[in-house]
């Protein structure tokens, strides 16, 4: 079974407008509600490509239940703590002359509440999958990636990680299956600019000596590169397309890389070509990636 943890759900409010002018009403063109969180759109771009997943973390309030509802109708199921007060956040993305972006702080979680989350996340055993992605709202201890993954080392559990700098570097001695930083996070996790793919290959490889397995790098409209556990790279340009909407790619990439590992029966080149696909179709519409949009850029990958 595929599950997702985000610390942090959000429903995103997404609009655009021409121009956004500071001390005046503004009138947007474009707007949408979305259920967001890096796990939350993992899960539904799996749910979309056809691969059930269990969606977690903590949800609290009206914003909590349509999160709730917005997972179950992409067909992921969900496995959330409830909170007792509060609501979860809400984002505001702003897409006009200039883009803006107002995330919510979320509710308060306590530490009876985190270590109920604990307690689900021990029934995971061999054969499971795990991505915990995103941030870690204030009311959490900073080693939060850290006190969740310890307690399941040696279950047989492929842990996926997709988060900021400070985060997956502590992580990396737990020997993390996947983890995704994009080129930029990979250049500040070293203090260094990377310009060229040797460069990224050369550091991508740096966090494979200090646990990870398998390195997946986003590079935007660069397309992206893979290192896997087995020592084999593979590169891959972006598809041609037009760029609508840039939220959830690097997420939609994570969960195209699992559904074509599942798919393929573990083949880490189909699964890579099956992420950089998934990652693209998301990129180039106005919602997360659907199967069609992914079959259709599938076949313009060599």
């Amino acid at each position: 079974m595929i599950y997702t943890v985000t610390f942090n759900p959000a429903l995103d409010y997404n609009v655009r407008l021409d121009t956004l002018t500071p001390g005046k009403i503004n009138r947007v063109t474009f707007e949408q509600v979305l259920g967001g969180g890096k796990g939350i759109n993992v899960s539904i771009v799996l749910g979309n490509l056809g691969h059930k997943s269990t969606a977690m973390g903590f949800l609290a309030g009206f914003t909590g239940k349509e999160i709730i509802r917005q997972l179950r109708t992409f067909n992921a199921d969900e496995d959330f703590v409830q909170l007792d007060e509060g609501f979860s956040r809400i984002n505001v993305k702003v897409k006009a002359d200039i883009e803006t972006e107002i995330n919510g702080q979320g509710p308060k979680i306590s530490d009876a509440k985190r270590d109920e989350l604990f307690e689900k996340l021990s029934k995971l055993g061999a054969g499971d999958t795990l991505v915990i992605s995103g941030s870690v709202p204030n009311t959490l201890p900073d080693d939060m990636y850290e006190r969740t993954l310890e307690p399941l080392q040696g279950k047989g559990i492929r842990v996926v990680v997709d988060a900021e700098k400070g985060l997956l570097l502590k992580i990396l001695k737990f020997n993390p299956w996947l983890i995704k930083p994009n080129n930029h996070e990979l250049g500040d996790m070293f203090g260094v600019t990377l310009k060229t793919d040797e460069e990224i290959v050369t550091y991508a490889k740096k966090l494979q000596e200090k646990g990870a397995q398998n390195v997946l790098i986003s590079m935007a409209g660069d397309g992206a590169i893979l290192l896997t556990a087995e020592g084999k790279s593979y590169k891959s340009p972006a598809p041609k397309g037009t760029l609508v909407n840039s939220i959830g790619a690097g997420d939609s990439m994570v969960a195209g890389f699992i559904a074509g590992y599942e798919e393929s029966g573990g083949d880490y080149e189909k699964a890579f070509k099956m992420g950089v696909a998934t990652g693209s179709a998301s990129a180039f519409s106005e919602n997360l990636a659907t199967r069609p949009e992914v079959e259709a850029l599938l076949k313009t990958i060599a």
